[in-house]
């Protein structure tokens, strides 16, 4: 069903995208009319591929100095640290060169230098009771590149989350001006990242696809967004042990994009539906509280349970998603719908050599009320602070995925 009362807007970048597509990096460095241009980027990157080696020998005097210790988490002391190097360089443009947390590295590390005011007055905040509060950062912002080693929803997002070094506590960031003005899908670029990193992405680009399906009342551009990136994504898993094919990882890099830009079109999140929701706030949470846990394994291993838990909540969106997935037929009774969703998904995710189970992710139990603290203060997936109240439900729930 679509609803045809809707509101798009569109943000301006430039995408280059295929074989040498770096090679136009000068460029875009030149049409902004930088001459300090300041790479961020992890260890891994600049250590162990030639990427930036590669990115030194092209822009060459305009390159002024590269960061090369965001880790996995952004944390705030590498965040700092990039910050303080960025300024010490006098740059005046940023290429962040990675994936999920380096790109929102270099998104902060933007705003930390433009915004004097202290952290604590630019992070959201989250009353005890009612919406989250984003303050307005309104000092202008260096122009940003992002140069992608893997496929990631954070490639042209406003949002970015770094997390404080001794409590795990997450600090978020939003701010327009952040968004990137050129971003690159470079194939060389993507094959240096190894396959786990792939296909714990993949996971988590394919479990998200599935929930935005189940949307009940969204526009056409939505609805082109949400049928395309899910084709895209069902397209590449099969061939995600090929790690020499390039175009697999750049159609999981245009999924995220259309993921990203159904928000622009006027969708929103989960479209509201409680299963995709608290997925992603339970895999948020196991990937803040666990170091050794990615997003991807934390999604799979609690999407099976939360949609038998919590998929009869939403049912038209359960069916829409059992439709999507071929596990529907005209005489399947509608409670049964998340319950064929949750086996399905599973069954790919098993193909993916994923966990679907808490337990395989070598955690401690124990602390697993940290997980739904977490969870009680994200804000993308409990805009109204609704967990607030399904505090021992979210509790059951998580300890059923064990």
């Amino acid at each position: 069903m679509y609803s045809y009362d809707f509101r798009a807007v569109g943000y301006p970048f430039r995408l280059y995208s295929g074989k040498n597509a770096i090679d136009k990096l000068p460029d875009e460095v030149a049409r902004h009319r930088a001459r300090r241009a300041f790479v961020v980027c992890g260890r891994t990157v600049s250590r162990k591929t030639p990427l930036i080696e590669r990115i030194r020998k092209l822009l060459g005097s305009s390159l002024a100095g590269v960061f090369d210790e965001i880790d996995k988490d952004t944390s705030h002391s590498s965040v700092l640290r990039a910050t303080e190097a960025a300024r010490a360089a006098g740059a005046d443009l940023v290429i962040g060169v990675g994936a999920g947390s380096v790109i929102q590295g270099a998104r902060i590390v933007t705003i930390l230098l433009a915004e004097k005011r202290p952290l604590d007055e630019l992070i959201t905040r989250y009353p005890e009771h009612g919406p989250a509060i984003s303050p307005k950062l309104s000092e202008p912002k260096l122009p940003i590149i992002n140069v992608l080693t893997a496929p990631t929803t954070a490639q042209n997002r406003a949002g970015s989350r770094m997390k404080e070094d001794e409590s795990s506590r997450g600090m978020e960031f939003f701010d327009p001006k952040t968004r990137p003005a050129a971003i690159f899908w470079d194939a060389d670029a993507l094959l240096t990242a190894p396959l786990s990193l792939i296909r714990t992405g993949a996971a988590t680009i394919f479990c998200r696809c599935v929930m935005n399906l189940g949307g009940v009342a969204v526009n056409p551009l939505v609805e082109g967004n949400r049928l395309q990136a899910f084709r895209l994504a069902a397209g590449a898993l099969p061939r995600i042990g090929d790690t020499s094919d390039p175009s697999l990882r750049i159609e999981l890099c245009a999924a995220t994009l259309l993921q990203n830009r159904e928000a622009d079109d006027g969708g929103t999140q989960f479209e509201r539906h409680w299963a995709g929701r608290v997925i992603y706030a339970f895999s948020t949470a196991l990937f803040s509280v666990f170091p050794g846990v990615g997003q991807g394994e934390g999604t799979s291993a609690v999407a099976g349970t939360v949609l038998r838990q919590l998929g009869t909540r939403d049912p038209e969106a359960m069916v829409r998603m059992a439709r999507a997935l071929d596990v529907w037929g005209d005489g399947t009774l509608i409670d049964e719908a998340p319950f064929r969703v949750a086996d399905a998904l599973d069954t790919v995710l098993h193909s993916l050599g994923m966990p679907t189970r808490l337990s395989a992710l070598r955690i401690s139990r124990a602390e697993l009320p940290r997980v739904i603290e977490h969870s009680l203060r994200n804000f993308n997936a409990d805009p109204e602070r609704e967990f607030v109240r399904e505090r021992e439900l979210l509790s059951h729930v998580l300890n059923a995925a064990w």
